[in-house]
């Protein structure tokens, strides 16, 4: 089961330009996007209601969508408006239609109640239109694994010293505790790693040539929209009792939206903002190449995850201290499917 009342990344922006529609299986339903005369992007079922033909196999006419096969037309609420060689629209032509949305270079589609969808849930990655910051979208992945291993992954960046050794790991990190916070739909992990050499990317990034102070702190919210706020500075320059970072140094953010196409397949839609060298093109192309190695390399480790969990589904795993994030987040998310269950909303 997935939480339907609840905005999940559907594309990128840019998927939509050049005036065809994009065909996705999202929770397991068809979807076809398009942009209508006036660049509005629109979401309906990928299914033609009279033989069933998949719409994104058609072309899109001003604001409509028109069907390969027969030539059926659909507005942006799905509703049958046109029929070649007949002037009738037979009663019941009407395809499903879902609010969708864009923002921070991404599309938001609300897979539950349409009446319920809320504009202000959807996740507030300010940075990405701000002057103050560099802004890389990533490129879209398909994963071959269930999305909550996806957050299970962000939330526990202990992983980083071994999957990551190029890019964002290094030894230290084990070395130190996490902190799980949980509040109202949110599950906080913060991790301190002190005075100890920076990773390899974040040395080219700032230039550290000795000893850094070091945060990781990662916010989850279901049904799992992830930042990871990541980060260094000058080790002495900081306090990692006080707030949650400090002015000097460099400043990360990774955004992560999992979005499942089924039970055992994820589209990974994310971006990373920094706060520094930011009129060098040549460095925005490193972090962006740096960003998408370090994302394949978790690829490989989530898809022979699930490889291993299909081929004995039965079997239980256990828990370490560094699990506590990921187990508060996944306890979050049944709880809100179960309100779905119960009531319709997600809320208690």
């Amino acid at each position: 089961m997935f939480m339907k009342n609840c905005w999940y990344a559907a594309a990128y922006s840019g998927e939509l330009e050049g005036g065809s529609p994009l065909g996705r299986t999202l929770l397991n339903e068809p979807v076809v996007m398009y942009r209508t005369s006036d660049g509005t992007a629109v979401a309906l079922e990928d299914r033609c209601c009279h033989r069933h033909l998949p719409l994104s196999l058609g072309t899109v006419i001003g604001d409509r969508v028109q069907c390969g096969y027969h030539g059926l037309e659909f507005d942006a609420k799905g509703q049958c408006i046109a029929v070649p060689g007949q002037s009738r629209v037979p009663p019941g032509a009407t395809i499903r239609s879902w609010p969708l949305v864009e923002r921070h270079g991404f599309l938001w589609i609300w897979m539950g109640d349409p009446g319920a969808a809320d504009e202000s849930l959807i996740p507030d990655w300010w940075w990405t239109g701000d002057p103050g910051w560099g802004f890389n979208p990533g490129p879209l992945l398909h994963i071959r694994c269930n999305y909550e291993l996806v957050t299970d992954n962000l939330l526990d960046l202990s992983h980083l010293g071994y999957v990551h050794k190029q890019t964002l790991g290094n030894d230290a990190i084990v070395d130190f505790p996490v902190k799980t916070e949980r509040a109202d739909n949110m599950v906080r992990m913060t991790r301190w790693i002190v005075d100890r050499p920076a990773p390899p990317l974040f040395q080219k990034a700032g230039g550290f040539d000795g000893m850094v102070d070091r945060w990781q702190i990662v916010e989850s919210r279901p049904p799992g929209h992830t930042i990871v706020y990541a980060g260094c500075g000058p080790t002495g320059t900081g306090t990692p009792e006080g707030p949650r970072e400090y002015d000097e140094g460099i400043h990360i953010r990774a955004l992560n939206a999992p979005t499942p196409e089924t039970d055992t397949s994820t589209f990974y839609f994310y971006g990373h903002v920094w706060d520094f060298r930011l009129d060098d093109a040549a460095w925005k192309q490193e972090m962006y190449d740096g960003f998408l190695q370090t994302f394949l390399e978790d690829v490989a480790i989530l898809e022979a995850q699930q490889q291993s969990i299909d081929r004995d589904p039965g079997r239980g795993w256990i828990d370490l201290a560094v699990d506590a994030p990921s187990l508060a987040a996944r306890r979050q998310l049944e709880a809100r499917i179960g309100l779905e269950a119960e009531n319709g909303t997600g809320r208690a």
